[in-house]
């Protein structure tokens, strides 16, 4: 519990100081970004890293994450809805390699006198790596089936129309 809260934390404002070293005001928005930015980053640690390597994971994600959103993101033009792959993949992506870095005794972890951080993070990559396989593979199918079933798109008559009215029958603001 006590990792989570100091993850959280610790990604809150790590998110401000970057936020400001970017010459942009600090804002709720990013408070809040950090915050989830240190809670996906600690999730996959949460058990196996002291409050140390808690505060180390939220400010690494935190820092990497707002670049991979205010700068990464306009810079290749993608949409990502929410900052989703931004700050919930990329910070979970952080987490999952870096618990093999927190694991560590050095700092607070379970680690034991056997333990090597270079192995451990690899096994780590080697995990994440294999998770963004299998997430892809199982999107490709999942789309492929939904386009056979449905189709990807609304007609551009139905996007002029807005999808409140034509595809639910009512308007969704007054």
């Amino acid at each position: 519990m006590i990792n989570t809260f100091v993850a959280t934390a610790a990604g809150a404002l790590a998110w401000l100081v970057v936020e400001k070293l970017a010459g942009h005001k600090p804002s709720s928005l990013g408070f809040c970004s950090g915050i989830i930015a240190g809670l996906v980053a600690v999730t996959p640690a949460a058990g196996n890293s002291g409050p140390m390597g808690a505060i180390v994971l939220g400010i690494v994600a935190s820092v990497v994450c707002y670049f991979m959103v205010a700068k990464i993101k306009p810079a290749l033009g993608y949409d990502d809805s929410l900052d989703a792959f931004g700050i919930h993949g990329v910070g979970g992506i952080v987490g999952a390699v870096g618990t093999g870095i927190v694991y560590s005794p050095a700092l607070g972890g379970p680690g034991g006198d056997d333990f090597v951080m270079a192995t451990q993070v690899w096994i780590q990559i080697k995990a994440v790596l294999v998770a963004i396989v299998w997430a892809g593979v199982g999107t490709v199918i999942a789309g492929s089936i939904a386009k056979v079933l449905t189709g990807l798109r609304v007609s551009d008559k139905v996007e002029t129309e807005g999808l409140d009215i034509a595809e639910h029958g009512e308007r969704a603001y007054n």
